[in-house]
């Protein structure tokens, strides 16, 4: 009898500390986000990955923008909790994200001072920070405090994204859908590509002239990007400072030489509100600057889908599991495995 109640007390005790372990993981994804989250733990996390940043710049100026894609993307499908990880063979990301290799390296110089402690999704959503202050943006204080997901949704992904053709329709509701207003939120944030490189196949696509750019910008894109020519020629998003944050991606859309579709209709689609905050941002860096740090802040809040459970990645390629598989959630409802990354906001290639 007393062995009975003790394997009875003991499966009792097993259930009770799973039950606690995932209302842990639940309460800690929802729980609030602050600058001051790592301060008792990894004080030093935001200069060991600001220290990789710069060296990493220093042989790659285009890297800054990359990370900032690459926070995009994680925060749009629902959560930034390192979602991208498995995502980026979704139709948005596939053979066009890069920068995951500095993101491995970050995660191992914290990881070496202080295990266990800061998430893949709070180091990326750091490096977003650190990459536009680096090149002569704003500088703001992140809430931190995220989980990493256990999980990603590549349908999602491919839903959710919004790609470099859309209108300004289009991408008002992409941004609404995930809790992003559709005027402030969606023209400054669409301003991170006031730096970087998209691809050649990421805007010549159909071949047909964008009747939105003026004659000369067209010309200089064709030389550079002739069709049937070479899809990963890089262009550059912001002719004039391919690698400072700046006001200039509002002045280049005033003279019509956006180079997505997507950025050009913001300030050349009649009748859009998206126009007048065109006009105030490229009149006013700081403004846009303001306003920047406010949309990122609240790009980088979206929360996961209530009951989401989380963990602190050790690898920030694959889940803590004995598989070391992500279970990646296809078109088809089935199961994919998405291990490891790729080495290749809404630039094909940045």
């Amino acid at each position: 009898m007393a062995l009975l109640l003790s394997s009875s007390f003991h499966q009792l005790v097993v259930v009770v500390a799973a039950s606690l372990m995932a209302l842990f993981l639940i309460s800690c994804n929802a729980q609030q986000l602050t600058p001051t989250f790592y301060s008792p733990t990894c004080p030093s996390v935001t200069n060991i990955i600001r220290q990789v940043l710069v060296n990493a710049s220093a042989t790659d100026p285009r890297i800054g923008a990359s990370l900032i894609r690459l926070h995009f993307h994680d925060c749009f499908v629902n959560d930034n909790s390192a979602t991208i990880l498995s995502e980026k063979q979704a139709l948005p990301n596939n053979n066009s994200l890069r920068g995951f290799e500095v993101i491995d390296l970050m995660k191992s110089r914290v990881e070496a001072s202080c295990p266990g402690v800061v998430s893949c999704a709070d180091i990326l959503t750091i490096a977003s920070e650190e990459s536009v202050a680096l090149a002569g943006g704003p500088s703001w204080a992140v809430p931190l405090g995220r989980l990493d997901s256990l999980t990603a949704n590549r349908s999602l992904a491919n839903s959710a994204l919004p790609p470099p053709f859309f209108t300004v329709p289009q991408l008002k509701a992409a941004f609404a859908a995930v809790g992003l207003n559709t005027t402030v939120d969606l023209v400054a944030l669409s301003g991170a590509h006031t730096f970087g490189r998209a691809q050649c196949g990421g805007f010549s696509g159909s071949g047909n002239p964008d009747p939105t750019l003026n004659a000369t910008y067209l010309n200089t894109l064709r030389q550079l990007c002739p069709r049937n020519g070479n899809a990963s020629v890089l262009a550059n998003l912001d002719r004039a400072t391919p690698n400072a944050f700046d006001s200039r991606y509002f002045s280049n859309l005033q003279t019509r030489e956006g180079l997505l579709q997507s950025d050009q209709e913001l300030f050349s689609t009649a009748g859009e509100d998206t126009v007048a905050i065109v006009n105030r941002f490229s009149a006013n860096q700081t403004a846009f600057f303001q306003s920047f740090v406010a949309s990122m802040i609240r790009m980088g809040n979206i929360a996961p889908p209530p009951g989401s459970r989380g963990e602190i990645r050790r690898n920030c390629r694959v889940v803590n599991a004995a598989s070391t598989l992500i279970t990646t959630t296809a078109t088809d409802g089935s199961a994919e495995s998405g291990l490891g990354y790729e080495t290749t906001p809404l630039a094909s290639s940045i």
